[in-house]
């Protein structure tokens, strides 16, 4: 599984991996289902590796703060995204300590903590995923 082929459907739990694109939209495989089904190009997609994290100096690569987390769990599953708002807002200030609390939402928060979730279970390994950011640096 590719990270950059890892995205967010608006109105559908879960995260989703992009199989292929057809006439119409796209098809796409539930990562905890391994489910595979069309989704329409009317539907909003999110991909994750385009999502980035509030913070007072930048904005930072989700990619970045999922690699935080899994350094931080050594590879492991994180809390639960189902925590209270409090704990949650203190786990993710050790992960991503200057992180903008004032836009950076309790919802935000368990969102990515669900995700990091996910795509642990599904075998995702963020130490060996290198971002666009880091490759075109490189070059």
């Amino acid at each position: 599984m590719e990270f950059s082929k890892v995205i967010a459907i608006s109105g559908k739990p879960g995260l989703y991996s992009a199989v292929s694109q057809t006439k119409t939209g796209f098809i796409v495989e539930s990562l905890t289902e391994k489910k595979r089904f069309p989704i329409a190009s009317t539907n909003n997609v999110s991909l994750l590796e385009n999502i980035a994290i509030y913070t007072y100096e930048e904005e930072v690569p989700l990619l970045t703060v999922f690699k935080a987390i899994f350094e931080k769990e050594e590879g492991k599953e994180a809390l639960s995204h189902k925590e209270s708002g409090n704990k949650l807002a203190a786990y993710f200030a050790e992960v991503l300590p200057d992180y903008d609390d004032e836009r950076v939402y309790t919802s935000n928060i368990k969102k990515v903590i669900q995700w990091y979730n996910i795509l642990v279970k599904a075998g995702l390994d963020f130490s060996t995923i290198e971002s666009e950011q880091e490759n075109t640096e490189e070059v």
